[in-house]
């Protein structure tokens, strides 16, 4: 089921993060062939500010899938809700707030970036201010639709994700288009179009939080000053991360300056988007181990945590071969989409882009590990990881093969670079397990009593199965010595619960790969229940009372469990019931 999962959410991140990073890519090509290589340089300079605002979006998307996902592996509502509502105002405001700085000076912050002042002959200026104005229109939508969307994937609503992106990208090519060849308004007009198209996927994608069938509830009244904080935590690694590639670019603009001239900048500007779209695999990944980790940690979920980096390990190793092959391979028709008429840059571009492919396999397992450290936890390592992969081990490099190599031994350090940086996460896990060692086990870096005691676990799959497991979850208390009686109450809350998933869960859609997955966990405070099935939504703790005027020998066997626990929670994580028996 787990594995499933992993490849359903893998899929809808890809893709929205392809699409967000295919608006650039096609902003890139307009103003490439259709405004010039100086609108490029324009574009290559307003980089930095654009990552910032999409870094602080990352570290609240990475803090909201962190203390969220957390807060739903314990079923715990009313924090989730708290968290959902204190992260949007949070958000919100931050958005209005940097729109607001960025308008009031977008002079001299265009000169900040490397513009130059503002002058009739420099043409280089005013395309970068009036590009930085249009794309900064977009802020708020841009930022609100990075902080929705954990919620979508946590909501299980993959569908919602992928039309808000989808819609997003065909209506940024569409504005784009119109804008160069009906409206003429320029780089202002080119980042204009990317905010219209924010704010479209902010209506898509936001519609499902305003039904009455949303999982989160926003109440201003639940928000708290404290999470703020806790989000601020969750997400560091990933501020670290997107702040440390602003730097990256920064240097890289100043030293390919000093090499040669605004043509190198241009041929990184190239580059760089185009690296853009292939660090979606990486990043796609490692959101989902984030996502996944998070919950099955709150959940104390060992052995699917080992799931979790099994898969995340073997899928990071496929994709990022074989996007490394593809860009290899198709370098030269890439840097053609950009670049028409300066060959020299189209060269410089294509030997990068090459370059840059070779490091695509180490990137690709750097980012997905160090996600999800970040969502078990291990939040300072996962910091460590993303400052050196994303800033420290390439600025190293590019400082000193630049001085022998030119712009050859700036491109030469991102393959150096992503290298060093899984040879240090290598190096850590050693250490730790005290032996060179490629068993996934290892790599997890879970504390030793996490999930540790023996616990009984079983997938179902029929009535048969259901009959099964509650006859093994009776054998296993009584081993372990759970109580006669109480063995007895939670063979026949497992029988009860499973056998009404297997008889009308597994029939209210098509799908025909229903599976049910019961766990059990004796502990002090008593033994742990947990039913996890992915059929459709259906809450057993509020059923009850929903149809409390119902005849009273209607639904008994829900009624029945009900009453024999000490405890029941129940919530809807990943597009999967979760419900939790203390017994």
């Amino acid at each position: 089921m787990i594995k499933k999962v992993f490849r359903q959410m893998l899929l809808t991140q890809i893709l929205s993060s392809l699409t967000v990073m295919i608006c650039m890519f096609v902003d890139s090509v307009v103003i490439g062939r259709f405004l010039g290589v100086n609108a490029m340089t324009a574009y290559g300079l307003t980089n930095p500010v654009l990552l910032i605002f999409a870094a602080f979006g990352s570290m609240l998307s990475a803090g909201i899938q962190v203390l969220c996902g957390k807060t739903m592996g314990r079923g715990d509502r009313n924090a989730t809700d708290a968290c959902y509502t204190t992260s949007l105002l949070f958000g919100g405001s931050a958005a209005v707030l940097g729109l607001i700085l960025i308008l009031a000076f977008v002079g001299p912050v265009s000169t900040l970036l490397g513009a130059g002042a503002p002058s009739p002959d420099n043409v280089v200026y005013s395309l970068t201010r009036d590009y930085l104005t249009g794309f900064i229109i977009g802020a708020p939508a841009f930022l609100l639709a990075q902080i929705l969307i954990p919620y979508l994937q946590m909501g299980g609503k993959r569908f919602h994700v992928a039309a808000a992106v989808v819609a997003m990208t065909l209506s940024d090519i569409l504005l784009d288009l119109l804008n160069v060849f009906v409206f003429h308004g320029g780089t202002f007009g080119m980042g204009l179009a990317s905010s219209l198209s924010y704010y479209l996927a902010l209506i898509i994608g936001g519609a499902w939080f305003l039904r009455k069938d949303c999982l989160f509830r926003f109440r201003p009244r639940d928000a708290r000053l404290k999470l703020c904080g806790e989000l601020v935590r969750g997400g560091t690694p990933t501020m670290v991360n997107q702040i440390s590639v602003v730097l990256l670019v920064f240097l890289t603009n100043k030293i390919l300056l000093s090499l040669s001239s605004t043509l190198a900048v241009a041929a990184f500007s190239v580059i760089s988007t185009v690296s853009n779209l292939c660090t979606c695999f990486g990043a796609g990944i490692g959101s989902v181990a984030l996502t996944l980790g998070s919950v099955f940690y709150g959940d104390e979920d060992r052995n699917t945590l080992l799931t979790v980096v099994r898969t995340s390990l073997r899928t990071g190793v496929i994709l990022g071969a074989a996007v490394m092959a593809a860009v290899f391979l198709l370098s030269p028709v890439l840097v053609g989409l950009f670049l028409t008429d300066a060959p020299e840059a189209a060269g410089m571009a294509a030997q990068g882009m090459r370059l840059y492919a070779l490091s695509l396999p180490f990137s690709v397992l750097v980012s997905s590990m160090k996600n999800y450290y970040q969502g078990i936890g291990r939040t300072a390592f996962s910091q460590l990881l993303s400052f050196v992969q994303s800033f420290a081990f390439k600025a190293v490099f590019i400082l000193l093969l630049s001085r022998f190599l030119g712009t050859t031994g700036v491109w030469l350090s991102w393959l150096c670079g992503e290298a060093a940086a899984l040879l240090l996460l290598c190096a850590v896990v050693w250490k730790r397990s005290g032996r060179v060692s490629l068993d996934h086990a290892a790599y997890a870096l879970l504390p030793d009593d996490l999930g540790g005691g023996e616990e009984f676990r079983m997938t179902v799959r029929d009535l048969a199965g259901a009959v099964e497991a509650s006859a093994g979850a009776d054998d296993f208390c009584r081993r372990h010595g759970v109580s006669g009686r109480n063995s007895t109450l939670i063979s026949l809350c497992i029988e009860e619960m499973v056998s009404n998933i297997v008889e009308h869960g597994f029939t209210k859609d098509r799908r025909r790969d229903h599976s049910v997955d019961v766990r059990v966990s004796p502990g002090e405070s008593g033994t742990r229940i947990r039913i996890r099935d992915n059929c459709v939504h259906f809450d057993p703790v509020a059923y009850p009372g929903l149809h409390a005027g119902d005849d009273a020998a209607s639904h008994v066997g829900i009624r029945m469990v009900m009453k024999m626990v000490k405890e029941a929670n129940y919530i809807c994580s990943l597009g999967l019931n979760n419900l939790t028996l203390v017994v």
